[in-house]
């Protein structure tokens, strides 16, 4: 049975239940169509069950001929017959066993199996996720530490852009959130507190409030959506451009070079911003309680110091730097992680945003049972 390109040729030779393809001369830049229509044509055999090959005749081959045996691959499946490929050439065994195709009708007829194999998967991901998200902060504590000594150099320029983006930068935001939640604190303080004549004590309700809790959640929050965000965009479109290969490709250590001044960066300027944000929470409750209560502002101050103490302080410089180092190597991850399409840059960065809020409340409850717990 000749082919039907004249470039190369090949025969059918039945051997009782199974047929042997010979494939003779040179299999050079065939068409990958034609190579199709001869799997076809060549399975068109009543009682057929396997197929083998035998290219003891071809002297040069490329692609094409990868192309042909995939397309027989294809062509058997559909028909129950089984394909041994031993007869092929070792070099071409070795590459079609890196061939993979998925087509959308495969995938569509894939059993999504059942709840407990789901789950199964679900946990499996998830369980990677976390040996990842350990390996990446082991990796930042080793370069950190070498870092410190001298061993490894990060871009002074790249640095300190990072700190003005994540300092500087977000000092209007974090104005603006911290300053409306202590209003808001002392809002609520003044409208609770009137009733059993205790209204002086709402300078206690709004720097306590705001130094151990609401300041670093909330511009640990502020900073997920911006800088998180962010973080995760600009490492996505680097790994979907290529940018991330090629510096792999020089020996350029990833991990080091990209990652460690955004985490550096954030862990430095988030406890800056916590004391910030702590006190224009404060201005706000003491705005909102002066002109409502007509306290006079030295009362409320002095009121506010014997409530705030240095061992609130140090929790919530704890907690900001704790909630930096999450939101940075969270988006950092996710970041690295995203595929390599443009869609795939927004994806990483609403996951990244979301994923290191839901981590900053969780963490935030978890600092809140311990510290209850140690009695603080």
């Amino acid at each position: 049975m000749a082919g039907l390109s004249s470039a190369s040729v090949w025969v059918v030779r039945p051997e009782g239940d199974q047929s042997v393809l010979i494939l003779r001369s040179d299999w050079t830049a065939i068409d990958a169509t034609c190579a199709a229509q001869c799997a076809a044509v060549a399975l068109e055999r009543t009682g057929l069950r396997s197929i083998a090959y035998d290219t003891s005749e071809i002297s040069r081959w490329d692609s094409s001929l990868l192309v042909f045996v995939s397309s027989m691959r294809h062509a058997a499946a559909r028909h129950c017959i089984r394909v041994d490929e031993s007869g092929l050439p070792d070099a071409a065994r070795g590459l079609l066993t890196l061939l993979t195709v998925v087509t959308p009708a495969a995938i569509a007829s894939t059993p999504a199996g059942s709840l407990t194999e789901q789950i199964g998967r679900w946990a499996i991901a998830q369980a990677w996720g976390w040996v990842a998200n350990a390996t990446l902060v082991g990796e930042q504590i080793i370069s950190a530490g070498d870092w410190l000594r001298g061993r490894v150099k990060v871009r002074r320029s790249d640095l300190v852009t990072y700190l003005h983006d994540a300092g500087t930068g977000a000092l209007p935001m974090v104005a603006l959130v911290n300053l409306m939640i202590g209003g808001i604190l002392a809002f609520v303080g003044v409208v609770q507190l009137r009733r059993f004549g205790a209204s002086i004590y709402v300078a206690d309700l709004v720097g306590v409030g705001m130094v151990r809790e609401m300041a670093p959640l909330m511009t640990a929050i502020v900073m997920s959506g911006r800088t998180g965000s962010a973080y995760a965009a600009e490492l996505a479109t680097m790994e979907g451009s290529g940018q991330t290969d090629a510096l792999r490709a020089f020996g350029i250590p990833i991990s080091d070079y990209l990652i460690l001044p955004r985490v550096s960066a954030l862990m430095a300027m988030m406890p800056l911003l916590y004391l910030y944000g702590s006190v224009i929470g404060i201005c706000g409750g003491f705005a909102v309680a002066v002109s409502m209560l007509m306290l006079s502002p030295e009362s409320f101050i002095n009121e506010l110091r014997g409530a705030v103490t240095a061992a609130e302080l140090f929790f919530g410089l704890f907690k900001s730097t704790v909630f930096g180092a999450w939101i940075s190597l969270v988006a950092c991850r996710i970041g690295l992680a995203a595929g390599r399409s443009t869609n795939d840059v927004g994806v990483a960065s609403t996951k990244a945003a979301v994923t290191g809020i839901a981590g900053v409340i969780v963490l935030d409850a978890a600092c809140a049972a311990c510290a209850n717990k140690w009695g603080f």
